[in-house]
């Protein structure tokens, strides 16, 4: 399929490739457990992006920082986030972290 737009991450990422993983996550984890009201999709951003960061999954990190500032956090808290995950997982899974946040908000990096 040449056309992506109109298409979810997921299926431009995967595609036919792995259908049943496309709608899991499109219709379960993003259509269900994202859509919940009991947290907030900052709150959901902020947990998903630490627990990137724990796990050291710095491919999917990219764009969940990208949601996250959409949802409402900053650059500053998102940095700051990292920053105290150091201690807590792991000085290398920091760094790597941080440089993907480097590459994602810009070398400057606003705060906001």
């Amino acid at each position: 399929m040449t056309d992506t737009e109109g298409q979810t991450p997921a299926q431009r990422l995967i595609g036919d490739f792995a259908p049943k993983l496309v709608s899991l996550t499109d219709d379960v984890l993003f259509g269900d457990v994202w859509a919940r009201p009991e947290l907030s999709q900052r709150d959901r951003s902020l947990i998903t992006c630490a627990a990137l960061v724990t796990n050291g999954s710095t491919e999917q990190l990219r764009g969940h920082l990208a949601r996250a500032k959409a949802n409402g956090l900053t650059e500053t808290e998102l940095k700051e986030a990292i920053i105290h995950l150091a201690f807590y997982a792991g000085w290398p899974r920091a760094m790597s972290a941080i440089t993907v946040a480097k590459d994602v908000f810009g070398d400057a990096g606003s705060g906001q």
